[in-house]
This record gives C-alpha cells, structure tokens and sequence, in this order.
C-alpha cells in the first residue's frame, strides 16, 4: 500500500468492481460524457480557427496588412515615401493605391463598384490578387491603355468578358468636362470613360468580387483628376503582428498620413467570428456539465453505498480531511481519464480533417456552391490547454459536495444496524 493512504482508498474504489450494475454505468457514462465534450469542443474551435483564418487569407488576398493613406488627397511624392518605409522592421513590401467610387455600365447592366488603382509591379508585394487571376493578367494593366480587371461576379453582373469594353461613370467636379466639354452651369458632373476588360480575378469573397475593379495607377489618376494615390499599403512578414509593425513603419516617414491596420478595416468580420466562437464554446460547454453532473451524481450513489467503509475508515483512525481526499481522488480520477481520451481523440481528428473528408468520402462544402471546398482546421494549443483546465476544474468542483457529505459521515450511526 503506497502513501498517502486516501489516495490509495480512493484509487481501489475508483478500480474495484464491486459496485451495483447501475453505479457502474453511470461513471461510464460520465466518463464518456467528459472526453465527448472534450473532443468536440477541439474540434469545433479547430474548425472555427481554420475558418476565421481562411477568411482572414482571402480579405488580405486583396487588401493589406496596413495601409497609410491622405484622407482622400493625392500623395504627389509616394516614390519618396515608399524609399523611406524600406528597411522597417517586418515590412516586407509597400505599394501605392487609388481607390474610386464608381458606376461601371454595359447596356443594359449597370453596377456600383469601387474603381481601385495600382501599379502591377509594386502591387504583387503587399497582395496576391495575381494568384485569383481567373483571366488576363495583372501585368495587362499598362498606363493609358484603359484596361480593366474586373470581379467574377462583377463581371456576371455586367454580362461581360475579356475583349468588351465597359463605361466608367465616376464623379466629377464644376471645372470637369464631359467628353472634352466643360460645364458652363459649374454643378458636379459625372466623368464616362471607357475601358477595355482585360481580365477577370476571383478570391472567394463576394465583396471583392462583386463590388471591386482593378486600373493602372495612372488611368485612376486621370480619372479621378489627381497628380498621385490616395494612399500606401503595407505588408509584413507577420500578419498577426502587423498593427504593431504598421506602427513603427508610420514613424519613419514624415507625419500627415492617416495609419490603418487590417483589424480596423474588417473588425466586423472577425468581431462575428469571435462573437461565434465563444457562444459555440459555451453551449459545447454544455456538454461536459451534464458529464459533470453525472460525475457528482455517481459519488452521491457511492458515498450511500460505502457508509459503514467510512465508517470503518474513520475509527481505524482517517481524519474527515482524509475521507474527503478518498471521494474527491475517485471523482478527478473519473474527469482526469475522461479528459485525457477527449484530448486525444480531438487532436486526432482535428489534426486530420481534410484526410477524414477523403477517406470517408465525405462533401460537407460542396464545391459547387462554396468558395471553400474542404473544412478547414486549425489547431491552438492554448485552445487546447484552456478547454482541458476548464473540464479538470468542473470535475473537481463536481467532487466536492458529495465527499464533503462523506467527510460528515458519523461512525456511530452508520455502524447502528450493522
């Protein structure tokens, strides 16, 4: 018998199988509960994770990590500002952008969009929309050629494809001129240009695709009227990281410029998503609490059931400290195992969603109707560490009023009618 004795009561209690048919499944049953809680509550945050990334990735397909813009003004010397954000630490490219609210139209369609001007040399540093390119490329963008990049969707809506041409209604100003004629009246007039499609990109995100155009920096210029960008993105090596990196990046140039990082730009999205995650956590949760719940129901029926071995136990000279020690031992013993298998288990298959997709021939996202054909996953271990505490903790808790009404037990009484 090793020391200290409660334990070792406590461990022959939990191990011995000499309980009622009924005791016996109701600790399987909570011990089952347990590690199912444990491994969905994994395995769903994994997924969640996986999402919230891939959301993340595609948002940054064709925005930035960080952008500094002038509130609308042109930056004239952005070559100027570009050289002096070099050699920031993390910063791993800068490239300047104009972004324009327009009309775009072919009869009979017509849709709003955001006309977004860019150098294609510069722009494949801080975004990968040349790897949605569906057609054309990015490099077809070539100054005052009038070419356009449109969104799949943007393109359906409009009824086009490569080699139409489209019309670009954007507003003007009183000094504007409309087909190379001024405006006598001095009231805002809208600007029509036409533009040739040259390509067509898709990166899975209906707002990107649907409402968002691609120019060459200078055919935005023109458009809009202005000697330069409307501002700078930015894109670090760490993404994670990038608000704090934007900021020691904003420092090295002269001030005027207005910083954003991507958290401010989609703070909504991934609000949602956090806002989703936790609830989801929290009714998961639930899971394991009915598990704990059977736990503490479980030691009631073997305190009732061991009275005259307390008994026993106490007048061969146990303390209550140590009667209380022996149920509490047989109840962690319970959630500790418990946790264990449901660790195990949702690291097994959140580790292996997309294998388990394959091998069970399984199409949760149908291709044909998502932009993400397969679940993804991806796990965090402090996920992990925080959904494995917080059963430990619960099954603790659950121990400790059923070994307290142990610890109260009076050797007398229970020894009466013995």
């Amino acid at each position: 018998m090793f020391q200290p004795v409660p334990v070792f009561v406590g461990l022959r209690y939990s191990l011995a199988r000499e309980h009622s048919f009924f005791v016996s499944f109701i600790t399987w049953v909570s011990l089952s509960g347990v590690a199912l809680g444990v491994a969905i509550l994994i395995v769903v945050l994994s997924v969640m994770n996986g999402l919230g990334s891939e959301l993340r990735d595609r948002l940054l397909s064709v925005s930035a990590h960080a952008s500094l813009n002038a509130a609308g003004a042109a930056i004239p010397d952005w070559r100027l500002r570009i050289q002096q954000l070099k050699g920031a630490p993390g910063l791993v490219g800068a490239a300047p952008y104009l972004d324009t609210d327009a009309m775009l139209s072919r009869q009979p369609a017509m849709s709003g969009a955001v006309v977004r001007g860019i150098d294609p040399g510069l722009e494949t540093q801080v975004s990968t929309i040349a790897d949605s390119m569906r057609e054309g490329k990015l490099s077809d963008l070539e100054p005052g050629r009038n070419r356009i990049i449109l969104g799949r969707m943007l393109a359906y809506q409009l009824e086009v494809g490569v080699g139409d041409t489209i019309t670009v209604m954007t507003p003007g100003n009183g000094g504007a001129a409309i087909g190379g004629a001024a405006n006598q009246e001095g009231g805002m007039v809208p600007i029509l240009r036409e533009f040739y499609v040259s390509g067509i990109f898709e990166v899975g995100l209906q707002e990107h695709d649907s409402a968002l155009a691609l120019v060459n920096l200078e055919d935005a210029e023109a458009l809009r009227g202005l000697a330069g960008p409307t501002g700078i993105r930015l894109k670090f090596d760490d993404v994670l990281a990038a608000p704090v990196l934007a900021g020691g990046a904003a420092s090295r140039i002269a001030p005027g410029l207005r910083l954003r990082d991507w958290t401010e730009d989609n703070e909504a999205y991934f609000r949602a998503i956090r806002i989703e995650k936790t609830m989801m956590a929290l009714i998961l949760m639930l899971i394991v609490a009915v598990a704990v719940f059977n736990i503490a129901a479980t030691l009631v029926m073997v305190v009732s059931d061991k009275r005259t071995d307390i008994a026993i136990l106490r007048t061969l000279g146990m303390s209550p400290r140590g009667v209380l020690a022996v149920f509490m031992t047989q109840g962690v013993l319970i959630g500790w195992i418990g946790t264990a298998i449901g660790v195990v288990l949702g690291l097994c298959v959140a580790l292996n969603v997309p294998f388990l997709e394959q091998a069970l021939n399984l199409h949760i996202m149908d291709p044909d109707v998502y932009y993400i054909s397969t679940i993804p996953s991806e796990t965090h271990s402090v996920d992990v560490i925080i959904i494995a505490l917080s059963a430990l903790v619960l099954t603790f808790v659950a121990t400790i009023y059923p070994a307290l009404q142990a610890a109260k037990t009076q050797p007398a009484e229970a020894l009466r009618y013995e």
